[in-house]
């Protein structure tokens, strides 16, 4: 049977690959972007380029938009908006909630009906195994465009706010930055006194595994187990004592001359969690210091 047509709206490296993937799965795709030769490869894939933005909403229901920023959605389509009624557009671009929040109210305004998405990969894994995106929306809309989604990534449901897929989007994003940084400063660390990358990996491997997993090390079920229930005992290993050791991260770093920019700031998280009346709980008892930022 005939595959749905579908709009691509922005044609940098991740909706270049969205556009391209439709193709691959047999979808009419129409594309537009500000700067037209972007479409070349797309066209000669099959793609029809749009000569406008309403040509572009025009040729399909469903409008993927991939572009900079939610404001680059506004300064494309602002002379458009008579083009979005009966539309659904499922926005990939980056922003904040609220942000999303406020262009689902300007896309409801004109007659759309606003998707909002995190895409969890970067372009080379668009559509291959492992991808999927965070959706938030109406669910009945989400559904309607559920085969043709799919081509992108295994799709999961967040809920109908349509903040809702960003707060998840940028919570992965922290959580991979932090963590991959965090290990380069070990390896610089370590580098400091003539140990390799290579030789230290395998010790930052079977860490990362561990806190994954289900056993005693599995430090993201302890602590989500913690945070849920509101109890962080201490035990023989208080959020003070951490503190203490995260002091000496932070003095390790300086005798190494390496930047201690994000240690030093996880010991004064942890100290601020202590002064707060926490430093006989454990490690989780920081979650308090971080939903109640200083002022």
């Amino acid at each position: 049977m005939p595959k749905t047509p579908v709009t691509v709206i922005g044609l940098g490296p991740m909706g270049a690959t969205m556009a391209a993937t439709f193709l691959e799965h047999g979808h009419p795709t129409t594309v537009w972007n500000r700067t037209a030769a972007k479409a070349a490869p797309l066209v000669e894939k099959g793609a029809t380029l749009a000569a406008t933005p309403a040509e572009a909403l025009a040729a399909s229901e469903l409008v993927v938009i991939s572009q900079t920023d939610y404001t680059a959605m506004y300064d494309s389509l602002k002379d458009s908006t008579h083009a979005l009624k009966g539309r659904v557009l499922a926005n990939l671009s980056s922003g904040s909630p609220d942000e999303l929040r406020r262009a689902g109210d300007w896309a409801s305004g004109h007659g759309a009906e606003l998707l909002t998405g995190g895409i969890m990969v970067p372009p080379p894994g668009i559509g291959k195994p492992g991808s999927y995106v965070f959706y938030s929306g109406q669910e009945k809309t989400l559904d309607a465009h559920r085969e043709t989604l799919r081509a992108l990534g295994d799709i999961t449901f967040v809920g109908t706010d349509v903040g809702l897929a960003m707060l998840y989007y940028q919570a992965q994003l922290y959580l991979f930055w932090s963590t991959t940084t965090a290990y380069m400063h070990a390896l610089a660390l370590v580098g400091s006194a003539g140990v390799s990358g290579e030789q230290f990996r395998p010790f930052g491997t079977a860490l990362v595994s561990a806190l994954a997993g289900d056993g005693p090390m599995g430090y993201l079920r302890i602590i989500t187990e913690e945070v849920d229930s509101g109890l962080s005992p201490g035990a023989d290993n208080t959020l003070r004592m951490q503190a203490v050791g995260a002091g000496h991260v932070v003095e390790a770093g300086q005798e190494a001359g390496i930047d201690t920019t994000g240690p030093t700031a996880l010991k004064d998280l942890f100290w601020r969690a202590v002064d707060m009346g926490h430093g006989d709980g454990g490690l989780s008892s920081v979650f308090e210091a971080i939903r109640a930022p200083a002022t």
